[in-house]
């Protein structure tokens, strides 16, 4: 597995081959998630849109090094300011299209309010904290002392027991109770939220949520009878979903501030009009 040195410590990554013309897709993991754990989900969306497309695992998931930081509720922000920003330059990747799953869809939505992004895809995301969450991650950790969710983990982190300790400690701290980025994002790429009827970590007011809080063009996905993983239980969904979402002719709204640098994208790679799905 390709391995690229950071500030903070290796990372393992893969980039699958696309259009280099087309903004590339950059997969950001849930609090559990890592490389390995995707599937072959990448691949096929890679394949169905054209485009390349990064993959790694955040320190301390996967096969990447350790956790050099202390997990406070400011992860997501650390990763989506520090880390990815870092990551993206040294690999050359430019205006992304994020496509988030979880935790890794607030770290998209946090990186695409300072960074310039081509569009978001965001499973499952969070953008406060409500008693749902807790309530999912205790049924985990349950999961987790009884065996199913330690074997799962185990196939795919070197260090399957940090993982879980790290994700579920901080977000079952009482500092977290507060935790909220409603009021932090300013999001004008276009945006598309995808999130299960049956969702075990988070009910449909997220994705209300963010709908409130981006100002570009939103649309929504709500799978039925689907949990927290839509791009592992109904995959062929979520990639038409997704190519359809990207083909969409551009917008005709002035680019904004965070996109100004990159208004030489090519005009072949295309995005939802202004008010798409609203």
């Amino acid at each position: 597995m390709p391995v690229i040195t950071m500030r903070n410590g290796p990372l393992e990554h893969v980039v699958i081959d696309g259009d280099p013309d087309l903004s590339p897709l950059v997969f950001l993991h849930g609090g559990l998630g890592c490389l390995a754990a995707w599937g072959r989900f990448p691949a096929r969306l890679a394949a169905a849109t054209g485009r390349r497309a990064l993959v790694y695992s955040r320190h301390g998931h996967g096969g990447s090094g350790p956790d050099p930081l202390p997990r406070t509720v400011r992860y997501m922000h650390e990763h989506a300011h520090e880390v990815l920003p870092e990551l993206l330059d040294a690999l050359g990747m430019r205006r992304p299209v994020l496509v988030g799953h979880s935790d890794g869809a607030s770290m998209a939505l946090l990186h695409a309010s300072a960074h310039p992004v081509r569009a978001v895809v965001g499973m499952g995301p969070h953008l406060y904290f409500e008693e749902e969450n807790r309530r999912g991650i205790e049924n985990a950790r349950a999961s987790y002392a009884a065996g199913p969710l330690a074997r799962k983990l185990a196939m795919v982190h070197d260090d399957p027991r940090g993982v879980f300790d790290r994700w579920s400690g901080v977000w079952l701290s009482p500092a977290f109770r507060d935790w909220s980025i409603e009021g932090e994002l300013d999001v004008t790429a276009p945006v598309l939220a995808i999130q299960g009827d049956a969702d075990e970590y988070g009910t449909l007011a997220q994705v209300d949520a963010v709908e409130r809080a981006v100002d570009g063009p939103f649309v929504r996905l709500v799978p039925e009878g689907c949990d927290h993983y839509p791009h592992l239980v109904r995959p062929g969904l979520v990639v038409d979903a997704v190519r359809g979402f990207l083909a969409e002719p551009a917008t005709s709204a002035a680019p904004s501030a965070h996109a100004a640098h990159a208004a030489h994208a090519a005009h072949t790679d295309r995005i939802p009009s202004a008010g798409a799905g609203r």
